[in-house]
């Protein structure tokens, strides 16, 4: 395996990055006058009479301008959530697309208060849009499609991109209910352009007040788990887990987490780590987040070997398919919009069946390693609708647990395929009790033992 690859705990689809990973291996997107001058002599934004209201998005009328790079939004329309950094965190993605004859370099993007432009957000440019040499972090936000790094910030002629983009606000008063993205570039400044200048415009209005984040039950108890591939900067899944399905460019996985445990000393397998059975969080229960009707299930695919991630495994690989790569998984309606995903279950645990109806803290299944896993886990994430590959991911706050600090990214990044420990010499010498948050990437998280 090469050094620069981001080592997985589960994988979707393979991509031309191994995007799905856990880290990479230490060593191992005739016109009037606004054809010559682009947007920026267009100040005003119209919005509707009511103001900066939830509805807005869907009324914003950007300045009229020729805009060779078009941008589509690639997530639903969102809303802010409380991340266990204390800060309320907003996820999403954009394509960019080079709809002239020249090439675009992208300089900056900024994204901004719809109601009020002038107001900057967040702004990306730089090493924010492309770093060859950043396995996570703030960087490498301009991505090929579906979901690999880039190594330019030019997008050729008919060409696009995804930008992912998050940002945060300490409050949720902060939060304007949508935003505009102001773009920078140089390019095409009409249809006519033969070589590129500099542009810059208004585009793409998005939601994001479109509801509040649901509260949900954990779907694993007890202590020392850790919220691996969790949101929400690039560079690990899930938060690069773009992909072409169903006909469109999507990320159920956006918010998703690799729920993985260890023993008190840190240890998440004692004795030979070639086998499930070693591993500390193997066979545990798996529970209901909320009431709510099972509709579809898959079970009778065998554990996979620890260390071994199929897809990357000249044999196994091949095998992959969209109905086994996430292994034996239950896929739950909880109502209001809202579908809960359990994945790598293991074979023979399943409980329920479509068209049962079950309880918030029910035992469902047992934990296993099955489907494109290279060790065992939970992978749970909630979506918008009931197809696994067609919905949209969408943002939820767990009710309570314990937050126990942070793995370090270099202690990720060190790991082996077994993912060898220690993992909780970080952690905080006594845990802050947490209520209707979500945990970021590499929390440790302490659940109850029980549902009381």
């Amino acid at each position: 395996m090469q050094s620069d690859r981001p080592k997985p705990t589960s994988r979707r689809s393979p991509s031309p990055e191994r995007s799905h990973r856990h880290r990479p291996r230490a060593r191992t997107i005739a016109v009037l006058c606004a054809l010559a001058v682009g947007a920026a002599a267009c100040t005003s934004v119209s919005a509707s009479s009511t103001g900066d209201s939830v509805d807005d998005a869907k009324l914003i009328q950007v300045p009229d301008a020729y805009t060779p790079v078009v941008m589509a939004s690639l997530s639903a329309p969102t809303f802010p959530f409380l991340g266990t950094d204390g800060k309320y965190h907003v996820a999403y993605d954009i394509e960019l697309t080079n709809a002239s004859r020249v090439p675009t370099t992208i300089d900056k993007l900024d994204v901004v208060s719809a109601a009020a432009p002038k107001r900057v957000i967040t702004s990306y440019s730089g090493t924010q849009l492309v770093d060859p040499t950043c396995p996570y972090g703030d960087c490498n936000r301009l991505r090929l499609l579906p979901s690999a790094p880039t190594d330019s910030n030019v997008i050729p002629p008919q060409e696009s991109r995804v930008l992912m983009v998050d940002f945060t606000f300490d409050s949720l008063d902060r939060a304007p209910k949508a935003v505009l993205h102001h773009l920078y570039a140089q390019g095409a400044t009409n249809p006519g352009s033969t070589t590129p200048a500099p542009i810059d415009y208004l585009a793409q209005p998005f939601d994001i007040s479109a509801g509040t984040p649901r509260v949900i039950g954990p779907p694993v108890r007890g202590d020392h788990w850790i919220a691996l591939n969790g949101c929400c900067l690039p560079g690990f899944p899930h938060r690069t887990s773009m992909a072409s399905l169903n006909g469109k460019l999507i990320n159920g996985q956006r918010f998703a987490i690799d729920w993985k445990r260890t023993n008190d000393k840190g240890f998440m397998y004692v004795g030979d780590k070639t086998k499930n059975e070693s591993y500390v969080d193997y066979g545990e229960p798996i529970y209901a987040v909320a009431d709510g009707t099972i509709t579809s299930t898959l079970d009778g695919i065998d554990p996979g070997t620890p260390g071994i991630l199929p897809a990357d495994d000249p044999v196994l690989g091949p095998k992959l398919t969209v109905e086994n790569v996430d292994g034996n998984h239950i896929v739950q309606d909880i109502g209001d919009g809202a579908w809960a995903f359990y994945a790598h279950l293991k074979k023979g645990t399943l409980l329920v069946k479509p068209g049962d109806k079950v309880k918030k803290g029910q035992v469902i299944a047992k934990l296993g390693n099955t489907g494109n896993s290279n060790a065992s886990h939970m992978h749970f994430q909630l979506m918008n609708g009931p197809s696994v590959l067609g919905s949209d991911g969408l943002p939820y706050v767990l009710d309570r647990f314990s937050y126990d600090g942070q793995v370090p990214v270099d202690t990720l990044l060190a790991a082996d395929d077994f993912l060898s420990g220690p993992w909780l010499d970080n952690a905080l010498p006594k845990p802050q009790p947490r209520t209707q948050e979500l945990p970021l990437a590499l929390a440790i998280i302490n659940f109850r033992s029980s549902a009381d």
